[in-house]
């Protein structure tokens, strides 16, 4: 049976992020990750940090990265610790009045970056060698590892999706390998199922509405997700289910076999609103929306606890960072 995955047997935690002036007006574009011992790792709404809160939502960190925007963000483990991977679009939304944004692009092209947990910078990753860049614009959403921890082989794969909708693969130096020959409309996340005997590339095809399975030689398996999806964005995994932040609104859990079991905190309304995903003042001014509790407004980021949790990152004004805690399994009522 499949349907919504009822909000009243969820329990619903808003993280609060350090007191910052910027904070309050900062136009959040992020996403979220979790740390081998159980951290959150985020993005502040406005300025260019980290943010690294612990599994009961307290902030334990923060440090600047030099980025524009934490978009998308994924920990990969490896001989030395965790590394913090960061996809900068290299362009953000800010207010150069109250309620009045513009986007902000400072340079020719966004970036990929690789982080310690105390914040040292360890790697950055270039342009890839492809003629899409020749006159056109790299702009990175997501970035996954194939960690060599997990038993992988540390390359490194990237989501061009505010760019030329390509997905891209460097080996562990940073050196570009190849790119997927495949058509993509916003590539916006990408990630590594482990949850089978061969671990598979998922990319979330966010401007088709679905999701394109490669394998990490980087072999198109198939297509999944059609007519089931609005707006894939990121992804996480609780057990043998893929948890997917859909843009507009809900949270998608499918199966093993790609099928769907439900939908959490869907809010249909939302995305129709004027000024999705904020909202317009009487006076005319862009302003954080009314938030309902227990439904969603732009689900962006998705990770999962060690213990099952879903923690969600939101698309809008200020942000909100929220952490669902469920007694069961994640099943449709």
């Amino acid at each position: 049976m499949t349907g919504n995955i009822d909000a009243p047997t969820l329990t619903y935690q808003w993280f609060t992020f350090p007191t910052d002036p910027s904070h309050a007006d900062g136009w959040a574009h992020h996403g979220v990750a979790m740390t081998s011992d159980g951290q959150v790792v985020t993005f502040a709404a406005g300025g260019d940090e980290v943010v690294i809160f612990d599994v009961d939502g307290n902030p334990v960190d923060h440090w600047p990265t030099g980025l524009t925007e934490g978009h998308g963000i994924s920990v990969s483990h490896d001989a030395d610790g965790d590394h913090i991977w960061i996809a900068d679009p290299g362009s953000k939304m800010v207010a150069d009045t109250p309620g009045h944004y513009q986007g902000f692009t400072p340079g020719d092209h966004g970036r990929v970056a690789e982080f310690d947990l105390t914040g040292r910078l360890v790697l950055e990753i270039g342009v890839p060698d492809h003629p899409a860049y020749t006159d056109g614009r790299f702009a990175p959403t997501s970035v996954i590892v194939d960690s060599v921890a997990d038993g992988g082989t540390g390359n490194i794969w990237v989501g061009d999706g505010y760019g030329a909708s390509l997905v891209h693969e460097y080996a562990p130096d940073g050196t570009y390998r190849q790119t997927l020959d495949h058509d993509f409309n916003c590539p916006h996340g990408v990630t590594i199922d482990r949850r089978r005997d061969e671990p598979e590339l998922y990319i979330a095809d966010r401007g088709n509405e679905r999701l394109q399975v490669f394998g990490l030689d980087g072999r198109f398996q198939r297509i999944c997700g059609e007519g089931l999806l609005r707006g894939p964005s990121a992804f996480a995994f609780a057990d043998d289910k893929m948890i997917i932040a859909e843009l507009r609104a809900r949270v998608a859990v499918l199966d093993l076999d790609d099928q769907l079991v439900g939908y959490i905190g869907a809010d249909d309304e939302a995305p129709a609103r004027p000024g999705w995903p904020n909202a317009i003042s009487a006076d005319g001014l862009t302003v954080r929306p009314p938030l309902q509790p227990g439904r969603f407004n732009s689900p962006h980021g998705v990770a999962v606890t060690a213990d099952g949790r879903i923690v969600v990152a939101e698309w809008l004004i200020g942000g909100r960072v929220n952490r669902l805690t469920r007694d069961t399994d994640y099943s449709a009522q």
